[in-house]
């Protein structure tokens, strides 16, 4: 024997298939209200029932660099208009697939559109503006009510199909549930969640007529999201671990007996009415990932995907038990898919986490795009190319739906803001591509060996219903009874008399009561003639005033084509009128919109200007501080490379003097350079013997380029004191051995004395200057803009002549210029490295000019 299906097997699309037996998918469009309609454009207009069109916004095509400023229409098989309410787009598109699910068949229904469309608003709703998904469970609730099995008679397994469980397991598995130490409010007395109470409470209510009445139902649901395309279960209790929390683990995707896909392990959770199913969703909602964005501030960042299972199973012949043979199981499902939005990131502003989601998203939702373009090539030209399902999760989930598993519906939600234009213009090509694809349709599935209409057939229990088999009852239950018949002894001559009396007297009976049934025939028969005759006087006097009706009928009729020919005169003025009016009203708008771009024109010129006007004053302050640092600079290196002139001129002078006025009766010998530089002592004598009335060189310090400036003078307690020429004086300086905020605070400039040995042996002093800058937190900052090195020597006789002291003598017999180390030393100039003026003292480091 064939084992047992739970699920009648797809039938594969076959090419050839007639197109009476496919259908397209069906696509509907939704256009989203504008949130502030005095300060918002909208670029999208519904012309008819079935058409919209777009309008380019101003400046699009020359943004983009396209030449193409058409206005586009897209037809779809409805359109809904901003004012739609829930109720009407269920009505058309929701409607159907509940009837198909009642009577065994699939469905599948998602919506599509970009971030802010309002796809989850029409999949789940509102506040008093209940979504498909409620209204799907109130009609399904309100169908199957009456006819829903015991919970747990029907119980799930992880290969995607359904078992039956007798009366007793059930009871026995109702019972466990029931002692678990969680307590649960029944179906019928449970308290709605008022964060949803509004959204199910659903005021229209509707239901499906034809509902088998000979079969059981129940109802599964369970809700999963694809999120960075791997699946999670939003129905799956995570046990509570307070050391390390376990994190939720993917699912599976799996393939059955039957080759439909399903998500293996995934929680089915049986319920038995709108309120209980609505709180499981709404519990897995709460799981779903959103996030924040620049477009949406609960933007869907996943794929969800709710599904409706429902099992019917026929009763047995005495109506009492479920039919115990899986074979007559039929389930069908219902997939309520809300899809992520697709999104720009130089919009949305994702960074991070958000950008790899919306990654993962977009390629998705190009993957489905492919995967509807194939078929639609493959169905046209009649090829066999592959479709690409395995390349996203969400296209491989519904793979058997677009090979023809049941009906697929789609609602494209569109945002008429003129922000969302491109990317409106991209969901208009993919739903155009999408409603060309055809698939099978489903074929119902009869149940095999069972009469219909048990129900009534078995209103009476105990044998067939018929009036002879009534009175027969009446009459034996009426009859006495029948004495005892047995005979023990052979020569009992009473037990016989006694029957045979008994049944005389049961005969007797009968035929009296044959005798009154017949007189009450006679009598019923006599009546029903009675009442036949007066059925036909009846019938005549209503012909007749039927005929008389038929004239009225008829002189209306006269009237109505009258007034049918004047409403028609009438009309046609109207439409006349409403041609008009249109002229006038696409006159207007132009008009307006003409308006608005020469408006929009003069906004943008103000705006250009204004931001010239800004960019030239930058730029000539940025030239005027340029040039006036270039001019400082120039001034300063003037001022520097005169000072060194009128130095040299000076030494020279005083050399001459000294030469005139005191003859000296030693050649003087110049001091070498190297000698140390930075010895604190005020004056030196000359290495020639000086008279005694030379005039006393007074003792002069050298000058800091920045004294102007406060200035932080960092002396370590570790360094030498020493007062030499070279050491710089700094007027209103901070002098601190250990730098703190509060003098860095109150000063510009910061100076940090370093000593150490040098090769020789001797103290070599560095001077490092730095900038003072405030930091954002509060505090200060030095950056160094350079080093000046100090070295002392002493005098010793093994010590290097400068190579002025070896010489050769002037050609006219005098001596060399000498000077001596009073006079080199008591102007100590702070000049550039690599001068050639003055004595050649080192500046190791230049400040670091800023570009202007």
């Amino acid at each position: 024997m064939e084992a047992a299906r739970t699920k009648t097997p797809r039938k594969p699309v076959r090419k050839g298939i007639p197109r009476n037996l496919k259908e397209p998918v069906g696509v509907y469009c939704r256009v989203r209200p504008l949130s502030f309609p005095d300060q918002e454009c909208s670029c999208i207009e519904v012309i008819s029932d079935t058409t919209v069109q777009f309008h380019p916004p101003e400046g699009f095509n020359k943004l983009n660099r396209t030449g193409n400023d058409k206005e586009t229409q897209y037809s779809f098989k409805q359109v809904f208009g901003a004012y739609t309410t829930q109720q009407e787009l269920f009505d058309v598109v929701a409607k159907p697939l509940v009837d198909d699910l009642i009577r065994g068949k699939n469905g599948l229904l998602f919506t599509y559109g970009v971030t802010g469309s309002g796809k989850t608003h029409t999949m789940t709703g509102s506040p008093g503006e209940g979504g498909l998904l409620p209204r799907c469970l109130k009609m399904i609730f309100n169908s199957i009510g009456a006819f829903q099995a015991k919970r747990y008679v029907f119980k799930s397994n992880d290969r995607n199909s359904m078992e039956i469980q007798c009366e007793v397991d059930a009871l026995l598995e109702r019972q466990k549930r029931e002692a678990t130490p969680i307590p649960k409010t029944p179906s019928g007395k449970r308290q709605v969640d008022p964060d949803f109470a509004d959204i199910i409470n659903v005021q229209e209510s509707c239901k499906v007529e034809q509902v088998d009445e000979d079969s059981v139902y129940g109802v599964f649901v369970s809700y999963i999201e694809i999120y960075n395309n791997y699946i999670y279960d939003l129905l799956e209790e995570m046990p509570f671990d307070p050391i390390k929390s376990k994190l939720p683990q993917s699912k599976m995707l799996r393939e059955d007996k039957n080759h439909n896909m399903y998500v293996a392990g995934c929680t089915q959770v049986e319920v038995k009415s709108t309120e209980e199913a609505f709180e499981v969703f709404w519990r897995g909602q709460t799981k779903r990932r959103i996030a924040n964005t620049h477009l949406n501030q609960e933007s869907s960042r996943s794929h969800s995907v709710f599904n409706i299972k429902l099992v019917k199973a026929p009763l047995d012949a005495d109506r009492d038990n479920v039919l115990q043979e899986k074979e007559q199981i039929s389930i069908s499902q219902l997939f309520l898919v809300d899809l992520a939005g697709s999104e720009r990131t130089n919009r949305t502003k994702a960074e991070g986490n958000r950008l790899r989601e919306a990654g993962n998203i977009n390629q998705s939702l190009m993957t489905l795009r492919t995967c509807m373009e194939i078929l639609r090539e493959n169905q046209m030209y009649g090829i066999n190319k592959m479709v690409p399902y395995r390349d996203s999760k969400l296209t491989h989930l519904f793979k058997n739906y677009f090979d023809g598993e049941g009906k697929v519906r789609m609602v494209v939600c569109v945002n008429p803001k003129t922000t969302d234009y491109e990317e409106n213009l991209q969901v208009m090509r993919f739903a155009e591509v999408t409603q060309e694809v055809e698939v099978a349709k489903a074929v119902d599935k009869a149940t095999y060996g069972l009469l219909p209409d048990r129900r009534l057939r078995n209103q009476i229990r105990g044998g067939p219903v018929g009036d002879e088999a009534m009175v027969t009852e009446v009459g034996l239950q009426s009859f006495p009874p029948l004495p005892l018949c047995e005979i023990l002894d052979i020569n009992d001559e009473q037990t016989l008399p006694r029957l045979i009396e008994s049944l005389e007297k049961r005969h007797h009976l009968r035929q009296m009561m044959s005798n009154e049934f017949a007189r009450q025939a006679n009598a019923f028969s006599a009546l029903l003639q009675e009442f036949e005759s007066a059925v036909r006087n009846k019938e005549g006097y209503n012909q007749g005033k039927l005929n008389e009706k038929d004239k009225l009928i008829s002189g209306q009729k006269l009237e109505i084509e009258q007034l049918g020919k004047k409403n028609k005169t009438l009309e046609h003025k109207v439409q006349i009128l409403e041609q008009t009016t249109s002229i006038y009203e696409k006159d207007r708008r132009n008009l307006q919109q003409e308006l608005e771009s020469q408006n929009q024109q003069l906004q943008r010129q103000i705006s250009e200007q204004c931001r010239l006007e800004t960019r030239l004053q930058g730029m000539v302050a940025e030239m005027t501080t340029k040039w006036q640092k270039e001019c400082d600079r120039r001034v300063a290196a003037t001022q520097l490379e005169m000072q060194n002139q009128l130095w040299v001129k000076d030494e020279k002078l005083k050399q001459l003097k000294a030469i005139v006025t005191e003859p000296k009766t030693e050649k003087p010998q110049r001091p070498s350079r190297e000698r140390d530089r930075g010895q604190d002592r005020a004056t030196r004598r000359s290495a020639s013997a000086s008279p005694a009335n030379a005039p006393p060189i007074g003792v002069r310090r050298r000058r800091s380029r920045s004294a102007g400036e406060r200035w932080v003078d960092h002396k370590p307690a570790s360094n030498v004191h020493n007062e030499t020429v070279m050491q710089p004086q700094v007027p209103r300086a901070i002098t601190v051995s250990v730098p703190s905020e509060k003098a860095l605070a109150k000063c510009e400039k910061y100076m940090l004395t370093h000593q150490e040995l040098a090769s020789d042996g001797e103290i070599e002093t560095k001077l490092i200057k730095g900038d003072v800058y405030k930091t954002r937190g509060g505090g200060q900052a030095v950056q160094f803009t350079g080093i000046e090195t100090l070295k002392q020597q002493s005098p010793g006789g093994n010590r290097k002549r400068s190579s002025s002291a070896a010489a050769p003598a002037q050609p006219d017999g005098m001596e060399s210029e000498v000077t001596d180390v009073e006079t080199r030393c008591s102007m100590a100039v702070e000049m550039r490295a690599g001068s050639q003026l003055g004595p050649g003292y080192q500046h190791h480091a230049q400040p670091k000019r800023k570009k202007p």
